[in-house]
């Protein structure tokens, strides 16, 4: 069955409208309007947990769900009212589940959720109701809610693989465009704010190619792979692949710009980045709509353009370092340009060599979750900071509410956990945000009982409502604030409640949960004190070396593009995207980082160069192995594992010790460069080699720089 054309967000929001309107239609059935808070709240709090996984994993998932919300909510509801212990559970929890959430996306998932329904049955009860009421309803809730992504799951299976893999593209097309930016000659004097930029891009790839292989990870675990996954699989391997070659750098941009800048060559490889960047969102949009992708001749014709005049370049500079150079350029963009034309050729099934297997996501066995979470039991861990921290804002919400006896002033503590998050620049948004979507959403909500007395209109509000909360909350979380505030109060209105009476109350107890939540994360071990620059660059050049090192091996020993080479090029990119995403969270607070946002943007400009350079290498490593001059191809591997060496034990090198190492690699590479002699090969490979050592100094520099400020501070 071919999945049709239909929005991502349109299919997302398919389980919770289909779950909310037939809530809503039992509520008008049996003339229940009281019962439509918590069965509502349920459905979403199943929406909160519902991650993607095959069939088998679902119904896993739909247990584990049930047995954590079940144990939330009874004990929310059995020690409510008695002061203390209510408040020790609700701190108890509050710890155990966020820490929980440092084994991994489903722990962190299922935790959230746990506690959102706690809260939600606090906020629910009424004591004229029965005790076992609003908990069994908000499991009723989720229970459909699940019911209905098991029904849609089975309509469209593939989606959310799909929706993940167009992800993925849509982001490379972009990297594309930046990199594309770097063979415009009238941009030469800014090309290390290009650096940056590329960088901050490749944040963005790394996180969808994340979400894309956790997408493949749950399908491929079965023993039967479908055959659509089959190709959702060739495409992850293939925008790896053209990931790496696009990251390569072959040679000094600035000096490439300065040399081509009369010629056509620069405009045509500008060009046709630009095209590959565009063929890149056209797979994106294939996916997402139902179709095929078509290679388009346009691209081909880009490419033997590129290829003709090069060779007329080469005519006039025969023999020099940047013909080379810009033919590996040109290789690599080829290569891109094959698994473009190849895409939906089925008949590239993986080859015995060609090891399909993806790196799990998270340990399964309670040993390991139990060593993970032992791990993270010290304020460096950023996890058990939050942890701590959320525990501390819970119990003081639960204190207040205790303490003044106040009606429906378990807001405080909803939104204080939907605001707090564990760094303060996420936080703060989420404030400012927070309180604008209620203050807008109990404007709307006050006008609902005018235009809306009947029961059923109010039920249908609610279904709009609840479901464009979930449609907005992936992207603005104002709108979703603004339309849980307008379902929130329909259903109170529906409770029997006095809804103007309810409005101030909102307002209130927002900008009080928010207010503890901005300043648990401003004055509770806040970040800027935790912030470690030196130490995520220090991972950053480290995992280049590891990089550097397993391409080194494979260049001796034969390329595989196996599940430990992969983790090691992913990891890589990790740990500089980690480094972006660092120094973009210090930029939103210049103030309090201002002396140190110059020293890390270098080491991001460092690092990256050195990321790209590697990646060069890592595209060429199929060569080395055929290579008939073996003195060069074993002089080459020493000197390479020794620089892989130095950089992964930089941030602890000496200054004595470094320079020593320093040496003795430019003397190897000045050895190397002798037995090149002409040979092409050799000469690209020591060129790669070359600069990749030429970042070893500025690199280090910037790490003591680095070191040397927070000490300062």
């Amino acid at each position: 069955m071919r999945t049709p054309p239909l929005k991502p967000l349109l299919i997302a929001a398919l389980p919770v409208f289909a779950s909310v309107f037939t809530a809503a239609t039992l509520v008008w059935h049996f003339d229940a309007p009281k019962l439509a808070m918590p069965f509502v709240l349920g459905i979403i709090a199943g929406g909160l947990v519902d991650l993607d996984n095959r069939l088998t994993g679902r119904l896993k998932n739909i247990v584990v769900t049930v047995a954590l919300f079940t144990l939330a909510s009874l004990t929310a509801q059995m020690t409510l009212g008695t002061g203390l212990p209510f408040i020790a559970a609700m701190t108890g929890m509050t710890f155990c589940f966020t820490i929980m959430g440092a084994v991994g996306l489903r722990y962190r998932t299922f935790a959230f959720g746990a506690l959102a329904v706690a809260v939600y049955t606090s906020l629910t009860y009424t004591p004229e109701s029965f005790w076992l009421t609003n908990p069994l309803m908000i499991l009723c809730g989720t229970l459909l809610y699940s019911a209905f992504t098991l029904v849609f799951h089975m309509v469209f299976p593939h989606r959310p693989v799909q929706e993940s893999v167009a992800a993925a593209y849509e982001a490379l097309g972009g990297y594309f465009d930046a990199k594309a930016d770097f063979f415009d000659p009238d941009e030469a004097a800014w090309l290390g704010n290009r650096q940056i930029d590329l960088a901050m891009r490749n944040t963005g790839v790394v996180a969808a190619f994340n979400q894309c292989r956790a997408a493949l990870f749950y399908r491929l675990r079965g023993q039967h792979r479908h055959p659509r996954t089959a190709r959702m699989l060739r495409y992850y391997f293939a925008v790896q692949d053209i990931h790496e070659r696009i990251s390569s750098a072959h040679m000094d941009y600035a000096e490439l710009a300065e040399k081509l800048k009369n010629t056509d060559l620069i405009f045509r490889i500008h060009r046709l980045l630009e095209m590959q960047g565009q063929a890149c969102r056209n797979v994106a949009e294939g996916l997402r709509g139902g179709r095929p992708y078509k290679y388009s001749k346009r691209l081909a014709r880009a490419v033997e353009g590129c290829r003709q005049s090069l060779a007329h370049f080469s005519d006039g500079h025969k023999g020099t370092g940047e013909v080379h150079n810009l033919q590996q350029l040109l290789n690599n963009l080829i290569s891109v340009d094959y698994q473009l034309k190849h895409l939906e050729n089925s008949s590239l099934t993986a080859d015995a060599d060609t090891d399909t297997r993806i790196a799990a996501l998270e340990g399964g066995g309670l040993k390991t979750v139990w060593q993970t979470v032992r791990g993270q039991l010290n304020f460096e861990s950023s996890v058990f900071r939050h942890a701590v921290r959320l525990s501390i804002v819970v119990a003081v919400a639960c204190a207040i509410v205790e303490v003044l006896q106040l009606n429906l002033g378990y807001w405080i503590l909803l939104t204080a956990l939907f605001v707090a998050q564990p760094n303060y620049t996420a936080t703060k948004s989420r404030v400012y945000q927070r309180i604008a979507g209620t203050v807008l959403g109990v404007i709307v909500g006050s006008l609902v009982p005018y235009f809306t007395p009947s029961v059923e209109t109010k039920l249908w509000i609610v279904i709009a409502a609840t479901t464009l909360f979930f449609v907005s909350r992936s992207y603005k979380y104002s709108f979703s604030t603004f339309f849980i505030t307008i379902q929130a109060l329909t259903s109170f209105s529906l409770a029997g409640l006095d809804v103007y009476s309810a409005m101030p109350v909102r307002i209130i107890d927002t900008v009080i949960g928010a207010v503890l939540a901005w300043a648990a994360a401003s004055h509770l071990w806040p970040d800027w004190k935790y912030l470690t620059l030196e130490r995520t660059a220090a991972q950053a050049v480290s995992g280049n070396g590891a990089y550097l090192g397993k391409i080194a091996d494979q260049l001796r020993h034969g390329s595989r593009d196996d599940v430990e080479y992969r983790t090691v090029r992913r990891r890589a990119h990790e740990y500089t995207a980690a480094l972006g995403s660092t120094l973009s969270d210090m930029s939103s607070e210049p103030k309090k980082y201002s002396n140190r946002l110059q020293e890390g943007f270098t080491l991001l400009q460092n690092s990256y160069a050195l990321t790209g350079y590697i990646s060069a290498l890592g595209a060429y490593r199929s060569h080395m192995a055929d290579s008939g001059n073996q003195a060069f191809a074993e002089q080459f591997y020493q000197t390479a594992r020794q620089t892989a060496g130095l950089l992964e034990t930089l941030p602890q090198q000496s200054s004595e010790s470094f320079q020593t190492a320093l040496s003795r690699i430019r003397s190897d590479l000045e050895t190397l460069r002798s037995q090149a002699g002409d040979e092409r090969q050799s000469n690209i490979l020591w060129q790669q080699l070359s600069l990749i050592a030429r970042q070893l100094e500025p690199c280090y520099q910037a790490l003591r720089h680095c070191g040397a400020g927070k000490t300062a501070e």
